[in-house]
């Protein structure tokens, strides 16, 4: 029993624990008065949970394993904070929905234990919204962003075929690039909205199951 030569495997199911670090703010655009022109919002810290799956590649040569993988997971990391340039305001943004692809590279402990490095590409989409009150909306917006991934791991083989994994992943993307329209409930008079450009970070805790098509002969490693 071993990871094999080459195998295409499907992720099961994955459950993410996900911690958000999400920074708004304005650059000379107001269009909101008297609010300045250009103006930290703040940033809030959000957790939650999310699930999906995974599709991808792996190929060994000796101990070193070298796989490619797309990932999906959809759910709700919430958090929520006091708008530092509007008194009174409360931002809250929902991250739901995360997609990944990344190159992986690994080392074979064992034949079934792997340890692995992998980094890549992401797309998140999230739900922002701001109140103006409790429960009352004043503005929202539904916005994606690309980020850069990095990540540590583990997968273990405990039968033919099906291994256990967890691992950890670090993702961070630009505010420079994600400007993005803020729009007001249908109704609301005297507030046209307003462009906030947002950073955000994400860290991510995951466990799942694989099951691997081996098209190969199992390779026996060498350690």
């Amino acid at each position: 029993m071993g990871f094999g030569a080459v195998g295409i495997f499907i992720r099961i199911k994955n459950i993410v624990g996900g911690w958000t670090r999400t920074t708004l703010f304005r650059d000379l655009i107001d269009t909101v008065p008297p609010t300045p022109a250009s103006a930290e919002y703040g940033r809030n810290d959000g957790s939650g949970f999310l699930g999906g799956g995974q599709v991808g590649c792996d190929f060994q040569t000796t101990n070193l394993v070298f796989g490619l993988d797309a990932k999906f997971d959809f759910g709700d990391v919430n958090g929520t904070n006091n708008l530092i340039a509007r008194p009174g305001f409360v931002d809250k943004n929902t991250l739901q929905q995360y997609y990944q692809i990344t190159g992986r590279v690994g080392y074979l402990w064992t034949p079934q234990l792997l340890g692995y490095l992998r980094v890549g590409a992401t797309y998140q989409v999230n739900k922002n919204s701001i109140y103006s009150a409790p429960g009352v909306l004043f503005e929202s917006a539904r916005f994606t962003d690309p980020g850069i991934v990095a990540g540590i791991g583990f997968e273990y083989m405990f039968l033919p075929h099906w291994s256990f994994f967890a691992e950890a992943n670090y993702v961070w993307s630009e505010a420079d690039d994600a400007a993005h329209d803020w729009r007001p409930p249908a109704g609301l008079v005297g507030n046209p909205g307003e462009v906030i450009n947002d950073r955000q970070r994400i860290i991510t805790a995951l466990v799942g199951i694989n099951y691997k098509f081996n098209f190969d002969s199992p390779v026996v490693a060498k350690y």
